[in-house]
């Protein structure tokens, strides 16, 4: 019986291995009130304006399920491009930034690290990982 116990929690921790965190909007949402700029979020939104390509970065806006409004800055120098259009749905973990005015964003949304953005990102959209 205790092997069984053993053998079950061995699974259950292989499995949970490599999983993505999964959206929090509430959870980006109390970072937001509560100004935590620079912590890593994992929420759902859809594209309110259509991707442009400025600086080695796919820009464009968000609005997340509790209304919040955020500029998202995808570094295509480092991750693959996201074909987007306006309206589209997007799973998007990464930096969230909060600056002056205030004005609300997330960066990081790539894989490999880098001293600014030590924790890998992504953004999934139509079932496809850009990271």
């Amino acid at each position: 019986m205790k092997q069984a116990g053993l053998t079950l929690v061995a699974m259950l921790l292989l499995v949970s291995c490599g999983e993505r965190d999964q959206p929090d909007d509430q959870g980006l949402h109390q970072d937001i009130v509560s100004g935590r700029g620079g912590v890593e979020v994992t929420f759902d939104a859809s594209v309110l304006t259509q991707p442009a390509e400025s600086g080695g970065h796919e820009r464009f806006e968000v609005k997340d399920t509790t209304g919040e409004n955020l500029e998202i800055d995808h570094n295509t120098s480092l991750a693959t491009y996201v074909p987007l259009q306006m309206g589209s749905q997007v799973i998007i973990h990464g930096r969230l930034y909060i600056d002056p005015g205030p004005r609300l964003g997330v960066h990081c949304t790539h894989a490999k690290t880098s001293s600014g953005c030590p924790d890998p990102g992504w953004i999934e959209f139509g079932g496809n990982y850009y990271e």
